[in-house]
């Protein structure tokens, strides 16, 4: 008489584990690729800063950065590259291996994730973005890619907030120290003097904005173990998030070339 009841639970309790099997985590790779843009882009502003090397020693003077640099008279003047042009530019040895290994630290990763294009595209809007911000609020001539370098620290806490359910427990360090390195960088260093924090903010504004339109949002696609990760985000809203930043940012320096 008790061996009835048992058998019927335990065929119930086999089939509850069947229907409800236990839960694993998979581990399924970004997608990867070489940085090249990264490692072009630190090329391209080594090349520059050795021009103005050279230029030092011929003629006394530092002619790409007075042609290049961020000046507000020579901007309001019709020089509008001068909004893009000082991210190729560095006043010291100091300035620009600080600021390379930056690059190399976020751009490399994030080249990875973003792709290519999409990443070349939010190093300009970075540097466009925190170029403006200085001409707006910041009288001082200013040089250097770090307007480039906060856009890509504030597309970093964007990308890894729009895709936190893939990181599973590294979300709550990765994105706590993303906060830490700008908080650091923004009120610590950037109080120093000679230091544009108006051109980091401006950077970090444009990364943040431009990620949150545009940047990639993974979706795991296929069967087990044939598992890929896969960009869900369609090219018009990349197209959407890059022109969302110029016109806010190009709106704001026509009103600066006018106020």
């Amino acid at each position: 008489m008790n061996q009835e009841p048992n058998r019927f639970g335990d065929e119930r309790e086999s089939s509850t584990q069947q229907a409800n099997p236990t839960l694993q985590p998979v581990h399924v790779p970004l997608p990867r690729s070489a940085p090249y843009v990264t490692y072009t882009i630190i090329a391209i502003t080594v090349i520059f800063y050795l021009l103005q090397l050279a230029s030092q020693f011929l003629l006394d003077g530092d002619l790409p950065a007075a042609l290049l640099l961020k000046s507000n008279e020579a901007i309001r003047s019709g020089q509008l590259w001068r909004l893009l042009t000082p991210a190729l530019l560095h006043g010291s040895i100091t300035h620009i291996l600080f600021n390379m290994y930056a690059l190399f630290s976020f751009g490399a990763g994030l080249e990875r994730h973003f792709g290519h294009g999409r990443f070349l595209l939010l190093y300009v809007l970075g540097a466009f973005a925190g170029n403006v911000a200085s001409f707006l609020f910041s009288e001082a001539n200013s040089l250097g890619a770090s307007t480039s370098i906060f856009g890509l620290l504030g597309a970093e806490g964007i990308f890894l907030l729009q895709n936190r359910k893939l990181f599973a427990g590294q979300f709550r360090s990765a994105i706590g120290n993303i906060i830490f390195v700008a908080a650091i960088n923004l009120f610590v260093i950037g109080s120093l003097p000679g230091i544009d924090n108006w051109g980091h903010i401006g950077g970090l504004v444009g990364g943040l904005m431009f990620t949150w339109f545009a940047g990639p949002v993974w979706e795991i696609e296929g069967i087990a173990p044939a598992l890929q990760l896969a960009d869900q985000r369609p090219t018009r809203e990349v197209v959407v998030g890059a022109a969302t930043v110029l016109f806010v940012f190009g709106a704001l320096a026509m009103w600066g070339m006018v106020r």
